[in-house]
């Protein structure tokens, strides 16, 4: 059965679906030492999907630095907490790595970020808002793109936590997690979709014009 996507999917959908969450090992890195050794295993897998977290500011003018690297394979998340950790040579060359397939969304703006505290030249990264339009697809946020294409919800209720917290709560590395995992899921659901043309794609101007395009 072919599935059907969305050229823009209603956000009012959303807060019916089902909850998705990374339901894989979550490892919080906390020292150099660490780091290198995650990074190792990390250079090791095929695809990898990549997100930041910010502490946020409520306070006009002011910006904390990048607080929170999470990286995460299809069945493992490491949570690098940088104010930690500190921006290490391990973490620099994971960045710069080419071998290693690497997934983000709205990846340039986490970049921005990661050149704030250090140094480094793009290794090998995708970014998923470059390939959804392949099928159609017009919306850019990790939460639509997910409702869209796997009908489940990404919770986004501990974006605006403290992510320089002396600890992490659970629910915080859950969501860390999640974002990462995630690209990977719909960057692969993607691919799979543009290879196999197997989906039907709805056109949905506004809620009362919807049409079908093949």
């Amino acid at each position: 059965m072919s599935k059907t996507v969305y050229n823009k999917y209603d956000k009012a959908r959303i807060s019916s679906l089902p909850v998705a969450q990374f339901e894989g090992r979550i490892i919080v890195i906390l020292t150099p030492g660490e780091t290198e050794k995650a990074v190792r295993y990390l250079l090791s897998q095929r695809i990898l999907g990549f997100d930041t977290e910010t502490r946020p500011s409520f306070k006009r003018g002011h910006q904390y630095k990048v607080s929170l690297l999470q990286v995460a394979t299809p069945d493992t998340c490491f949570l690098f907490r940088l104010n930690h950790t500190g921006f290490t040579p391990a973490l620099i060359e994971l960045l710069e790595d080419k071998t290693v397939k690497k997934i983000g969304l709205s990846w340039h703006d986490d970049i921005n970020s990661l050149h704030k505290i250090g140094d480094f030249k793009i290794g090998h990264f995708i970014d998923i808002q470059d390939h959804v339009k392949d099928i159609g697809i017009e919306d850019l946020s990790l939460q639509k793109l997910y409702a869209n294409l796997f009908g489940e919800k990404i919770s986004k209720r501990q974006q605006l936590s403290n992510w320089e917290a002396d600890i992490l709560s659970d629910k915080q590395k859950i969501y860390a997690a999640t974002d990462a995992w995630a690209c990977i899921r719909i960057y692969e659901e993607l691919i799979r979709l543009k290879e196999s043309n197997d989906y039907e794609l709805i056109i949905q101007e506004n809620e009362n014009n919807i049409s079908e395009t093949r």
